[in-house]
């Protein structure tokens, strides 16, 4: 998550402070329900044809499966959630929440708990069925008592909302339930609490951990939060060229947070050799995304006129068009 502005403050001191900026200048956002659906248990060797084609993209033949398999069994619920996923994303078919609700609906109805999750922030938002933030919220707590992750989530999220201290303690627990089933989402919203103390006593040692976790299942703002954390040596050993590992690759994904981080140890040799030109890249870099830095205007305004060019293509070549 971003800030809009980087003050002009001493690599340290900026990156100290960004461990709190960072993650916690916005809240977590809510997901849309079930986006990676399991397949479904089953002693029929054919059956999970559907899934299998599902999760490597084969949408019409997943359609086409999983319509073979409701066929042959009018209560496979998890046949109706693929239908629905489908449907709702329009894979292989077109577009219809409606329809995606539909089928959400009679699964959930059988207890599915993905169903139940999915049409429950369905209802939330009012996307292919009336918005009823009361009923999708108990759909919600049916899944989230099912252990599905996502709806833990999403339900924890909601009641970080509320502030009270029992809505707080309770969300923790959903999080960290969720954060257990390696959701990636869940695991940097626990790492926030950890780091602010909300609902949890706070320990940045179980902030970092929580955070690493994040990134190594792909988090974006886990990432972040964990180089910071690195960097600085706050509930973990510190390690600058580690810290700079972790910056540079979620630099590279675009994070604007962690190209301005990595132009800064460009520019102050920390973590990293200096190099003024590859300073001036990432800031461009992020500059481009709204984060500016004077510090940096600063310590690469020596460069001459063909570095600049260098730094300006390869600022182009990371953010790209």
């Amino acid at each position: 998550m971003r800030r809009a502005r980087a003050p002009a403050w001493c690599l340290a001191a900026a990156l100290a402070l960004g461990s709190a900026g960072t993650a916690l200048a916005a809240p977590p956002t809510l997901l849309p329900g079930a986006t990676s659906l399991p397949p479904a248990p089953s002693n029929d060797p054919t059956a999970d044809l559907a899934y299998g084609a599902y999760q490597r993209g084969y949408y019409v033949t997943a359609l086409r499966e999983a319509t073979k398999r409701l066929e042959a069994n009018k209560t496979d619920r998890a046949a109706m959630t693929l239908l629905g996923e489908l449907y709702g994303q329009g894979l292989g078919v077109r577009q219809d929440p409606a329809r995606a609700a539909e089928w959400y609906r009679i699964a959930a109805q059988l207890g599915d708990a993905h169903a139940a999750s999915t049409l429950g922030m369905m209802q939330i938002e009012g996307r292919g069925v009336p918005k009823d933030p009361g009923a999708g919220r108990a759909l919600l707590e049916k899944a989230a008592a099912q252990a599905d992750a996502t709806a833990s989530y999403n339900l924890a999220l909601i009641l970080l909302g509320g502030g009270t201290p029992a809505d707080l303690a309770r969300a923790a627990d959903l999080l960290r339930q969720a954060a257990h089933q390696e959701l990636a989402a869940a695991q940097h919203a626990l790492g926030v609490l950890y780091l602010q103390g909300r609902g949890v006593p706070r320990d940045t040692a179980r902030a970092a951990d929580w955070f690493r976790r994040a990134a190594d299942n792909g988090d974006l703002a886990g990432e972040v939060e964990f180089s910071i954390l690195l960097f600085n040596g706050e509930g973990v050993q510190k390690d600058e060229a580690r810290a700079a590992r972790y910056f540079r690759h979620a630099a590279a994904r675009g994070n604007a947070v962690a190209q301005n981080r990595v132009a800064r140890l460009y520019a102050s040799g920390r973590g990293l050799p200096k190099n003024l030109v590859e300073a001036a890249a990432w800031d461009i870099a992020a500059r481009a995304q709204g984060l500016s830095d004077a510090w940096l205007s600063q310590a690469v305004a020596g460069l001459g006129p063909e570095e600049k060019a260098r730094a300006e293509r390869l600022a182009a070549d990371r953010n790209g068009p």
